[in-house]
């Protein structure tokens, strides 16, 4: 029987930020389940791990608010102390809270009813449902009080109280792409490789890809080509481990060229190589590598500004 490494229970007022808390340990690796009986605690500790979930066993947080089923604060603690003493489970307590009167404004500015004051003031059920918490927010080994957060800087908090974030690095993508077919929609970096010489202006490597030798040699070997490839990957050497530490998931970096066949894929790997041998592990991605383009219109160089020609790559 697979048992968890921690177990949070995370409870607070309504509209204070437990479902953030809860979405932000999802993100960083825990398993959550939210509204949860009481009465369920002890077959959901003797389940097997979900599809997916990790070999070792992973931290589990509960979300327990008075909508709960059969909600009884005292029974709450007493099976927290069971746990702890009988089956040696490691129980805390996050408590979400905030003051009336922010708690007040949130409802009224969402125009969302209070589920324990659903004819009645917000005020009438924050006051009762702060009652019925007050035993749980005595206990609690985490006292959160949202009234001057915002949902991010609160999400911040919780990585850097429960996250392990070298144990869970964001899922890094660098990708290719053609201006002709558009900006790829989830790309958080987006590169230029158009100000490259062109190979599809040399007739013995227009049919070639930036995966074949000879027209990476030939971009390559275009003076602004080594300089402004060391300094993207300065650049990402900078931002990476940051954009990790603020708990992104997904990194997207996106090369581009006009047809997404030659300088973009060629970048795109090179790039990847490196990022690799920084220690990171990245997936590579050619969106356009394989689409004949069409309608994508470049100039070529030397012509003069009236010449024009249409490109196919």
């Amino acid at each position: 029987m697979s048992r968890p490494t921690r177990i949070l229970l995370v409870t607070g007022l309504s509209g204070a930020g437990r479902t953030t808390v809860l979405k932000t340990l999802e993100d960083i690796g825990w398993e959550t389940v939210d509204n949860l009986p009481l009465s369920l605690l002890d077959r959901l500790l003797s389940s097997p791990l979900p599809q997916g979930a990790p070999d070792e066993d992973q931290p589990l947080a509960i979300g327990i608010d008075s909508r709960t089923r059969g909600f009884d604060a005292g029974a709450i603690l007493r099976r927290v102390a069971k746990l702890r003493e009988e089956q040696q489970q490691p129980v805390e307590i996050v408590f979400v809270d905030a003051a009336d009167a922010v708690l007040a404004q949130r409802f009224s500015a969402t125009r969302r009813r209070h589920p324990l004051a659903l004819d009645r003031p917000a005020e009438d059920g924050i006051a009762s449902e702060r009652e019925m918490l007050e035993p749980l927010r005595d206990a609690a080994e985490h006292l959160i009080d949202t009234s001057e957060t915002t949902s991010n800087t609160l999400q911040h908090d919780i990585r850097q109280r429960f996250g392990d974030v070298s144990a869970a690095p964001p899922t890094l993508i660098v990708s290719s792409f053609s201006y002709a077919r558009g900006l790829p929609r989830d790309a958080d970096l987006v590169l230029d490789m158009r100000f490259l010489r062109n190979p599809h202006w040399d007739g013995d490597l227009r049919p070639g890809t930036g995966l074949d030798a000879d027209v990476a040699a030939y971009i390559a070997a275009d003076p602004a080509y080594a300089p402004a490839l060391d300094q993207i990957e300065q650049l990402l050497l900078t931002l990476l481990p940051r954009y990790q530490r603020e708990g992104k998931s997904y990194i997207t970096i996106a090369f581009g060229c006009t047809g997404g066949r030659h300088r973009s894929v060629h970048a795109a790997e090179t790039i990847a190589k490196r990022l690799r041998a920084a220690g990171f592990s990245p997936t590579i991605a050619h969106r356009d590598l394989a689409k004949e383009q069409s309608g994508a219109r470049e100039r070529k160089p030397d012509d003069g500004i009236g010449a024009i020609a249409t490109v196919r790559k």
